[in-house]
């Protein structure tokens, strides 16, 4: 599907009345299982890719034709629109985020994130100005032909500062991004703020503000247009590895086996791949 096209197609989901929920795939199976249960479009997670490669997320150790190939195999083996979860745009000038954009353009992906972390820890997010201009960048290289996610990580990164946050979503979608995105705002009024103040430009969601978990008709109730789930499908997978394990530990063989998916259905998954 040509990019423009599959551009309209990706945004219609998110103008649409209630928007869509788009879970992140970690491998080839667990985005054949979200396509099987029906959702529309899928996701890549950063943090959930490194941790499977057994490297940290946020810290430059993913590379992009990593993560593109990741997201790539996701969108071959689903038929799905893919977005990709891309950090910071994979480099450190303007012309690097234009390449990274280029190249998920041309890998077939429906849409991109760009935050404005700067993976140095002593120095988490990037200067405003500088933040802005790399989401400038973006929406340039994309020219309608990808969905362009603005993202800001102040809340997850210590900056509690929702004005600031408001600011900096603000200025992404007078630059041209067409979607935005804080994840974990403090609470529900803060979420309902940020909507406010950016509409009509969808709002993207990362499960529920931090203080509690709402439902998806609470969250399309409060305007949030897109509902990603990062990577905590992961950690809830890793968690019943981790049950599973204390029990072999344990010796109780029967616990650490059971319970789980079929080979037969994992075969079954397989069979319907886009191939």
């Amino acid at each position: 599907m040509p990019g423009s096209e599959l551009y309209e197609k990706f945004m219609a989901l998110h103008t649409r009345d209630g928007g869509l929920v788009m879970p992140n795939a970690w491998d080839g199976l667990s985005a054949l299982m979200l396509a099987d249960a029906g959702f529309e479009a899928i996701a890549t997670s950063s943090a959930a890719l490194a941790a499977t490669l057994g490297r940290s997320d946020g810290r430059h150790e993913v590379t992009r034709d990593e993560h593109l190939e990741h997201a790539r195999l996701l969108g071959r083996l689903t038929g799905l629109p893919v977005n990709g979860d891309f950090e910071d745009g994979y480099g450190d000038t303007l012309e690097d985020v234009a390449a990274t954009v280029e190249a998920a353009v041309e890998s077939g992906l429906a849409g991109i994130g760009v935050e404005d972390t700067s993976g140095n820890p002593d120095q988490p997010i990037r200067d405003f100005d500088e933040a802005v201009n790399r989401i400038r960048s973006a929406v340039d290289a994309a020219k309608g032909r990808i969905v362009v996610t603005g993202r800001t990580d102040n809340f997850i990164q210590g900056r509690p500062d929702l004005d600031d946050t408001i600011r900096r979503l603000t200025a992404f979608a007078e630059v041209g991004a067409d979607v935005l995105y804080a994840p974990f705002p403090p609470d529900l009024d803060a979420l309902v703020a940020i909507v406010t103040a950016v509409a009509p430009t969808p709002v993207n969601v990362l499960v529920s503000p931090s203080d509690k978990v709402l439902t998806v008709a609470e969250l399309q109730k409060a305007g949030v247009k897109r509902i990603s789930l990062g990577p905590l499908l992961y950690t809830q997978a890793m968690g019943a590895l981790e049950q599973a394990t204390k029990a072999l530990v344990a010796g109780d063989l029967a616990s650490a086996t059971t319970g789980g998916t079929s080979f037969d259905r994992i075969n079954e998954l397989l069979a319907r791949t886009t191939n």
